[in-house]
């Protein structure tokens, strides 16, 4: 998968996190996700469809999540609500909608949010097409933005 797919999503996570959130977040270096359970517990995910399609997901641990979206919503939640897995959803649709800013040649379609818990599930990305996980760290802990998309047209 080219850089030009993964860049505006590094970008919109990083703006997202630091200036909406106002949280200092340190990306690591990108790589290939060998093993597509090996994500955390509570991820948000999007399809986007068009001329290149594909799935974005947020990960999140469990504590990192409810800390975030605590921040996110300027409330204080002690457990994995349905309202902190809502704010999982918007958080990726807000990644999403920022990225396809930076992606508006391929006119791509973003689906509304889902997110998933757990400890061992299977995402179904797009076939024969390699996962880029990016790793970041903040305050409240460790998560990642995976991203597998593959032009159609």
């Amino acid at each position: 998968m080219q850089a030009k797919y993964v860049n505006p999503f590094l970008k919109a996570s990083v703006n997202l996190f630091q200036n909406y959130l106002d949280l200092q977040v340190t990306s690591g270096k990108p790589f290939l996700l060998k093993d597509p359970k090996s994500l955390y517990e509570v991820s948000g995910i999007i399809g986007l469809a068009g001329e290149t399609r594909g799935a974005v997901v947020l990960s999140f641990g469990r504590m990192t999540a409810i800390k975030i979206v605590s921040r996110l919503a300027k409330h204080e939640y002690l457990a994995l609500t349905n309202e902190v897995l809502d704010g999982v959803g918007e958080l990726i649709n807000i990644i999403a909608g920022n990225a396809k800013q930076d992606l508006l040649e391929f006119r791509i379609e973003i689906s509304l949010p889902g997110v998933i818990t757990g400890k061992s599930y299977k995402i179904h990305w797009p076939e024969g097409v390699p996962v880029v996980c990016i790793p970041f760290s903040c305050e409240f802990g460790e998560f990642s933005v995976n991203v597998s998309l593959k032009d159609i047209a």
